[in-house]
């Protein structure tokens, strides 16, 4: 049988068998926030209702791409300038692929996250945690979730998963698309080019077969 008592501390009474007499164990037991996932409708609601502070936890290339008015900005990963060689090396294969390819920075933790945060927003206030994909935005919530802070939201998917409009956002491009960027970003444009093409092909073919048939005779793929 276990007591509840004063300030979440559970009593259980244990009878010592040498004596007879009735013993308590004092056990404390936490209570944990939850962290709470809401879409683009819900955590506009979130903010503009219930007073939701946006904290924004990517890295400072996305962040300078576009972000909501207003916000936080405190980076959950910073970029790597270290310089032992391990380092180097990975630095060097990830500038060569996903940074090539994704436009991504080298990073690593950061680790004054907590610190930073609890410099500018108490464990009582209300947060919105967001990031580009809906990863680092959970990985940081929990975090805070550990260090006292109870009210706490993320969007599912990320910024990626808003619909245009549904946050001001400052930047050189929609919020939305801040995580596009190298090579891929070329490739979606040229990807975009060509199926406008296919597609006007085909409807050219589809409404106009015998202006089609003509050029074609005129032009022989063979």
């Amino acid at each position: 049988m276990a007591v509840l008592g004063l300030g979440g501390a559970v009593f259980s009474p244990r009878i010592s068998r040498a004596s007879g007499r009735i013993s308590t164990r004092r056990q404390y037991s936490s209570i944990r926030a939850e962290v709470i996932f809401v879409n683009g409708d819900e955590a506009k609601k979130l903010v503009n209702e219930e007073g939701y502070k946006i904290l924004d936890v990517r890295d400072n290339t996305q962040f300078e791409r576009a972000h909501i008015k207003s916000c936080y900005h405190v980076p959950f990963f910073i970029e790597n300038n270290d310089n032992d060689v391990g380092t180097i090396i990975k630095r060097t294969v990830h500038n060569n692929f996903s940074g090539l390819f994704f436009g991504i920075p080298f990073t690593k933790q950061n680790p004054d996250f907590i610190k930073s945060i609890k410099e500018q927003l108490p464990t009582d206030s209300k947060l919105l945690v967001v990031c580009q994909e809906g990863l680092r935005s959970t990985a940081a919530a929990n975090q805070l979730e550990r260090v006292g802070y109870q009210n706490l939201a993320c969007i599912v998917s990320g910024l990626q998963s808003l619909q245009p409009g549904t946050f001001e956002s400052v930047g050189k491009t929609e919020i939305e698309n801040a995580g596009k960027a190298g090579l891929v970003q070329v490739q979606g444009k040229i990807s975009a080019v060509l199926g406008t093409v296919l597609i006007c092909a085909f409807l050219f073919i589809t409404f106009f077969p015998d202006q089609a048939e003509k050029l074609l005779q005129m032009n022989p793929l063979s």
